[in-house]
């Protein structure tokens, strides 16, 4: 497999940013002729991976979001969202469904199993005190030309 685009942001770890990411990865997918769903797919994952990094691995202090995408030849899209926060003590146990760090927040629980439900495949890496970095791969139906 071939890289045949990629692209690297930064933003600031703040709520409001959530939507920039999203919409920097949808137009990003865009030149493959997504579907409406896979697009659909892949702003609520991504949503959910920048939400974590600064709910939980910031919590309440400064600090930035690395997202960096690929997309292969055999059209594949890869997006790694990666943060210097808090990390992760138990990675295996944070995916769990409705475990959380963060009781008081509404939808608490749930991030890492809505972006295993919208993806191909997850993979999440933590190291405490040094951050985590999500990566997903998402085939993609249209076509890079």
């Amino acid at each position: 497999m071939k890289t045949v685009n990629k692209m690297k942001i930064t933003i600031p770890a703040m709520s409001r940013n959530e939507a920039l990411a999203r919409s920097c990865i949808a137009a990003f997918a865009a030149q493959t002729d997504p579907t409406v769903e896979e697009l659909s797919d892949l702003r609520s994952a991504v949503c959910e991976a920048v939400t974590n990094s600064i709910v939980h691995g910031y919590r309440d202090k400064s600090g930035d979001i690395t997202i960096t995408l690929k997309l292969t030849d055999d059209n594949c899209l890869y997006i790694k969202i990666a943060d210097k926060g808090c990390g992760i003590e138990d990675v295996e146990k944070a995916m769990e469904p409705l475990f959380t760090t963060a009781p008081e927040e509404e939808r608490a629980g749930l991030g890492f199993a809505v972006m295993e439900a919208f993806t191909d495949s997850l993979k999440v890496t933590s190291r405490p005190g040094k951050g985590t970095t999500v990566t997903m791969k998402k085939k993609l139906t249209g076509k890079y030309e």
